[in-house]
């Protein structure tokens, strides 16, 4: 067995990119030999990367295919011959068989006697096949950005390709990716290294011939290394902390190819600014980790993430630079606070008319009214549902303040003015509810802007505050009927204005809140226009996703569950949490068969144009006790369903599998006597119309 290199070398590729397309490179390849028989049992795959460079390390490569025999079938022994002479066709399948016609033999078949031969196909060498597949898997690799880079050549790549090494064991793959060379020497780090080849002998040896050129290909390796210097440089700081941060983690790991870290500071003036501005600044424009003291305050100190090794003459000319880069940015962002205090968020309204939120709609002005509209609708509801319930059950309600909330509608978008979320975009809400809250516009109005934009992602938390719940439920599902009503759903994998995001966001508001509103509630609070079915359905398929990708649920329960019904988010988690538990019930499993075979049985029949008739004319003794089952079961189960107890109203049904079981296996359902047979149909039929309420249970697979 061999083992085999691939290293595609890049100019600088961002870091966002890099994961994604590390992994999908090692995909391709684990793929290629696995369909070319040339991985060993015990065969490894490993992927690394940097900034300048994927690279694929397969341990255990056969070094060429096992040679193979197939037998391939022709046409019928008639055709290929007649009277004992063979035909054309005889003679067209044996030259594609690569055979003499007399090596045809006869091969007899249930359907026939047909012409045969076996063929004995020699494997191809790992090196031949490698060579000749490998690039196109390259090539194929996914980008969210492309470029050419070779005038007038096809190819288009993420940045232009510089080197190529392919190896199997020390001889080099006679392969090219966009006009490169395979061979065996790869690059070390840019400016530690420089323009010297680092020549890899062999795949196992990678690793370590660049880390002799100060580059470290081990992501995993790179991260750790980073987390631990981060940690070493926070102790030189008394009691402080670096603020955990994943995504930076990552970032920087993508950035670096030999990291390391300094510690820098700044004045403690800069500390009056919020938190949320500094923590900006340093992370999304600067790649720094902020710093903690004991109390979990921001310390006035950071920590940047450097891709070279430096002395401490270089690092405190570093720090200095970085440090002067910082203060800069400070002070920008201090300017435009002050700055945005002279023009209150209430007198930023009207400057809303000149924000444009799509040109087909209209501005950010007119927006806001539409916010404001399904505010209003869906803080109606919910002092309805409150009318509605006694004294008890209304105080269980989310309480929130209506007058709060609509002010918080009104002005949530106004920051959009504001110099300083222009400078910081990805403030936006942020920056409405710190300076609704430094403007004394009320605590209730400040965090209700401040999370509207909550949660970004399936991740993330959903607001706190109710107010801010509604704001963010009307904000989206006005952008979503607004976008479908201008032809702007998403199509494929096109969805420019991230409405699957928003949708996803009031899926988790409805799931995780304590509002007593449903899918349907938000859609009509936002209006019934002509594209009322559309959304529904898009908001059916996002609680699809948050069921079955977020939650966690067996696609086949999301399916029972959704058949049954979903308007309801919680209701239909506490569902699917049942249906869950139920399904490792042998009984419950059986009555699921059950009812998959009654809906085809009916299908059968509405097909064949057969009626349904009265159970009360039904005759066989099984029939009879099935009916008893389901007269004795049917209020029971319905009360536990209106309860929501759907646990116990799942074991109750899976109760009914004895008689099920006899009904079926001694009564014929389509009997040839119409009068039967429509009694017959009305009694499955009653399974169905009194036991499928909590989920459509013939959707259930049996492990």
């Amino acid at each position: 067995m061999s083992d085999f290199l691939l290293e595609i070398g890049l100019e600088e590729v961002p870091a966002r990119m890099i994961a994604s397309a590390e992994a999908e490179l090692g995909k391709r390849v684990n793929d290629l030999l696995t369909r070319a028989r040339l991985l060993a049992p015990d065969a490894k795959l490993s992927t690394h990367s940097t900034p300048r460079r994927l690279a694929v390390l397969a341990e255990g490569v056969l070094e060429k295919q096992a040679d193979t025999e197939e037998q391939l079938t022709g046409p019928s022994w008639k055709v290929a011959f007649k009277d004992g002479a063979p035909t054309a066709a005889a003679e067209a399948f044996a030259k594609k068989a690569g055979v003499a016609v007399a090596a045809l033999e006869k091969l007899t078949t249930p359907k026939g006697e047909y012409v045969a031969v076996s063929v004995k196909r020699q494997g191809v060498s790992a090196t031949q096949l490698l060579a000749a597949e490998l690039p196109k898997e390259a090539l194929a690799l996914y980008w969210p950005k492309n470029m050419y880079w070779r005038a007038g050549k096809p190819e288009r790549f993420v940045r232009p390709i510089r080197w190529v090494v392919a190896l199997l064991d020390s001889e080099i793959v006679p392969l090219e990716i966009a006009g490169i060379a395979a061979g065996r020497a790869s690059r070390g780090h840019r400016v530690l290294h420089g323009a010297e080849p680092v020549v890899i002998d062999q795949p196992r040896s990678y690793s370590k011939n660049l880390r002799g050129a100060f580059v470290i290909p081990h992501v995993a390796e790179r991260r750790e290394i980073i987390r631990k210097a981060l940690d070493a440089a926070t102790r030189t700081v008394p009691g402080a902390r670096w603020r955990e941060d994943e995504a930076l983690v990552e970032t920087v790991t993508h950035l670096t190819e030999w990291p390391s870290v300094i510690l820098g500071g700044f004045e403690s003036e800069y500390l009056a600014l919020p938190e949320e501005v500094l923590v900006t600044v340093m992370r999304d424009h600067q790649k720094y980790f902020a710093v903690e003291d004991p109390q979990g305050k921001l310390a006035p100190h950071f920590l940047a993430v450097l891709n070279t090794q430096v002395d401490e003459q270089g690092a405190a000319i570093i720090r200095h630079g970085n440090e002067r880069e910082l203060r800069a940015r400070f002070k920008d962002a201090r300017f435009f606070w002050d700055f945005d205090q002279k023009t209150p968020l209430v007198d930023r309204v009207e400057s809303l008319k000149n924000v444009t939120f799509q040109k087909e709609l209209g501005s950010y002005a007119w927006k806001t009214e539409e916010n404001l509209r399904i505010a209003e609708n869906l803080a109606g509801y919910l002092s309805r549902i409150g009318a509605m319930l006694g004294a008890v059950e209304a105080n269980d309600l989310p309480h929130f303040d209506r007058s709060a909330l609509l002010a918080a509608v009104k002005l949530a978008k106004t920051d959009l003015t504001a110099e300083l979320v222009k400078e910081f975009t990805e403030l936006q809400g942020i920056i409405g509810g710190l300076y609704a809250r430094a403007q004394g516009l009320g605590e209730r109005v400040a965090l209700a802007i401040y999370e509207q934009y909550a949660p970004a992602s399936t991740e993330d938390a959903i607001p706190v505050s109710v107010e801010g719940q509604l704001l963010g439920l009307a904000d989206r599902m006005q952008t979503i009927v607004a976008m479908f009503g201008i032809g702007m759903a998403p199509t494929g994998s096109k969805d420019p204005f991230a409405l699957r995001r928003s949708a996803n966001a009031v899926v988790k508001i409805l799931a995780e809140s304590e509002l007593p509103l449903s899918l349907s509630d938000v859609l009509r609070a936002a209006g019934e226009g002509q594209n009322h079915d559309q959304v529904a359905e898009f908001l059916r398929e996002r609680l699809h996703f948050y069921l079955k990708d977020v939650r966690g649920f067996a696609y086949d329960v999301v399916n029972a569950v959704l058949a049954a019904g979903a308007d309801d988010v919680r209701d239909a988690i506490a569902r699917a949490e049942a249906l869950t538990a139920a399904r490792g019930s042998e009984d419950f499993l059986a009555v699921s068969a059950a009812f998959k075979r009654i809906k085809n049985i009916l299908r059968q029949a509405e097909e064949k144009g057969y009626a349904h008739g009265n159970w009360a004319d039904i005759r066989a003794d099984e029939a009879k006790n099935l009916r008893s089952a389901i007269q004795s079961l049917a209020e029971k189960v319905a009360q536990l369903r209106e309860q929501r107890n759907y646990v116990q109203a799942l074991a109750l049904i899976a109760t009914l599998r004895p008689a099920v079981d006899k009904f079926f296996d001694k009564v014929m359902v389509l009997d040839p006597d119409p009068g039967t047979r429509g009694a017959n149909l009305a009694l499955i039929s009653a399974i169905l119309r009194n036991f499928s309420t909590i989920a459509d249970f013939s959707e259930i697979v049996a492990a």
